[in-house]
């Protein structure tokens, strides 16, 4: 019995520490088989846009968004606000490509808000983008969506800019995204599966997306993982570009951490399960895009891992398991590297840096969010921002 104790605690501190070590593999891995991607010009008419942009119960940001949408280089598009349990007596718009949609009824999801917004369209787009309210959008945006879309993917991941970092906990945050960016975008999408979905700065065929969930009513948080899985099981890839930017409002408070934190960790719980099919589907069809992607699907979020593997080394230096701890010690070593990686790869302004030495604090904060998880779509629907949103002051940070 003793012995079978001892196998299963050595079966579940490889299953939390290959998570340390498996970034540096995919970017060793990456930097072995990166090839130039060749782009040769495209002469194509402008795709047909729907931009979908979707509110809840706050628009003070939506005149920010909509400002820089016009903006765009690019002219073939239509704009589908979504102001679902919003006040949109001050909202007013000349531009008559601008519609502001409200449902008579509380939709209270966002698969819902975008088919409320693409069984109103005006015309059959062939493309549509998401966009959160509180976004802002580079000139570039539609024409570098074009870039992979005219190479034959049906569905591409932009890069999320943060256009605030104005406190610790927001450049924290700022510094998780250019790990993910990194890992599950670039690399992944290099490595020949699927870059991992962000929740806006995506963009699809309006055929795929409505292929994918209109046959589904998604509540809660997490539309995006079930579209990911809906996508890769399919046989699509979904590309990456980081030059399709969307500049993404950041989270500056703690409270409002916990909040948004609790429900992407109680997403990732109700929507793990989906990598063992993944993973399973890969190996009989033998594809790489399934197989790569069913694993990262299966990774728990950074603090979780990160914390669980502290308790494993800290448990084999008192059980004086010295092979353990040097195993161990090398996998926090691996995940350094790759975390500077990432932050080097995405050129991360000086104060991400300087906000490393929170990260103790930043974790603290994610186990409280850990907490609340299970009644987190009961906690936090909507996420309210205070900040000027301008774009031409976000540029001056790059």
């Amino acid at each position: 019995m003793a012995q079978i104790a001892g196998w299963v605690w050595i079966a579940v501190q490889c299953l939390i520490g290959y998570n340390l070590a498996l970034p540096l593999l995919l970017f060793v891995l990456y930097k072995m088989s990166y090839r130039p991607r060749s782009i040769g010009a495209v002469d194509k008419p402008e795709a047909d846009y729907a931009i979908i942009v979707t509110a809840y119960q706050f628009t003070q940001t939506l005149p920010a968004v909509v400002d820089s949408i016009l903006k765009l280089n690019y002219n073939n598009y239509l704009v589908y606000i979504v102001a679902d349990k919003c006040d949109i007596s001050d909202l007013h718009f000349s531009d008559d490509r601008i519609i502001v949609l409200r449902p008579e009824e509380t939709l209270g999801s966002n698969t819902r808000s975008h088919f409320y917004a693409i069984h109103r369209f005006k015309r059959a787009h062939e493309q549509l983008t998401i966009i959160d309210s509180d976004n802002l959008v580079d000139p570039e945006y539609l024409n570098e969506l074009n870039v992979l879309f005219d190479q034959g993917f049906e569905a591409v991941q932009g890069l999320r800019k943060a256009k605030n970092m104005d406190t610790m906990v927001a450049c924290l945050d700022a510094a998780r995204d250019l790990y993910y960016h990194f890992y599950d975008g670039d690399i992944l999408f290099q490595l020949g599966s699927s870059a991992t979905l962000a929740g806006s700065g995506m963009a699809f065929t309006t055929t795929l997306y409505r292929t994918c969930l209109e046959h589904l009513d998604i509540t809660g948080a997490g539309f995006d993982k079930v579209l990911q899985r809906e996508i890769v099981s399919r046989g699509y890839r979904i590309a990456f570009t980081d030059k399709a930017i969307v500049y993404d409002e950041k989270t500056s408070g703690s409270d409002q951490l916990v909040k948004q934190r609790a429900r992407w960790i109680n997403t990732w719980f109700r929507y793990f399960k989906f990598g063992f099919g993944l993973i399973a589907s890969g190996i009989l069809k033998f594809d790489i895009n399934r197989f790569l992607f069913g694993f990262i699907l299966l990774r728990p979020p950074l603090f979780i891992f990160l914390l669980l593997s502290a308790i494993f080394l800290v448990t084999d230096a008192i059980l004086v398991q010295q092979i353990s701890q040097w195993l161990w010690l090398s996998g926090f070593g691996c995940f350094i590297a790759g975390f500077f990686i990432a932050l080097v790869h995405g050129k991360a302004d000086p104060a991400i840096y300087r906000s490393l030495r929170g990260i103790p604090k930043f974790i603290f904060y994610q186990i409280q969010s850990l907490l609340k998880s299970k009644k987190a779509n009961q906690i936090s629907v909507a996420t309210r921002h205070f900040h000027d949103n301008k774009i031409d002051e976000v540029k001056k940070q790059d």
